[in-house]
């Protein structure tokens, strides 16, 4: 049967202290709005889906028992969730105002997006992004080149020559 309708091929699944709680923030935030949500006896949520334009994410609330344990309890996450979007600028100043704090203000990169880096209250870390500029792959090493011998040269993001 493949994939149920509404996922892609790849989806990611957060695992958060209180779902609920996470539910509503990614709606405020991220423009997230809600598919199914399953619940325990006790009212708390099993399984819940949210949907960010095209693609559907799963959450759940934590349970240590049953392996699931969120970044807030492990000490980070190695782990970052990538939206594409048509308003990085926009979407940076939703996310920030509902509470997600700035690890990368909005800023073109050499890869040809613009792109800024956030992490909600949760610990997840999320890179907001629209490619601004195509480029091959010829152009794209070009270009990482150029910013690695920049950054070489203590250039880079916070610098002032930047």
């Amino acid at each position: 049967m493949g994939k149920p309708a509404g996922f892609n091929t790849l989806s990611c699944y957060l695992i958060v202290p209180n779902a609920d709680e996470a539910i509503e923030f990614y709606q405020k935030a991220l423009g997230a709005h809600g598919g199914a949500c399953m619940r325990m006896p006790d009212g708390s949520v099993m399984h819940a889906e949210l949907k960010i334009g095209d693609s559907t994410f799963m959450l759940t609330s934590e349970n240590p028992q049953w392996e699931q344990k969120s970044p807030g309890t492990l000490g980070g996450t190695p782990v970052s969730m990538h939206i594409y979007c048509d308003d990085v600028d926009g979407l940076y100043a939703q996310a920030t105002a509902a509470g997600m704090q700035t690890l990368m203000p909005p800023a073109d990169m050499f890869w040809g997006d613009r792109y800024a880096k956030v992490t909600d209250p949760f610990g997840h870390i999320w890179g907001i992004a629209s490619q601004v500029k195509e480029m091959t792959l010829d152009e794209l090493e070009e270009a990482r080149d150029a910013w690695l011998a920049e950054m070489n040269q203590g250039g880079g993001p916070d610098s002032e020559d930047s």
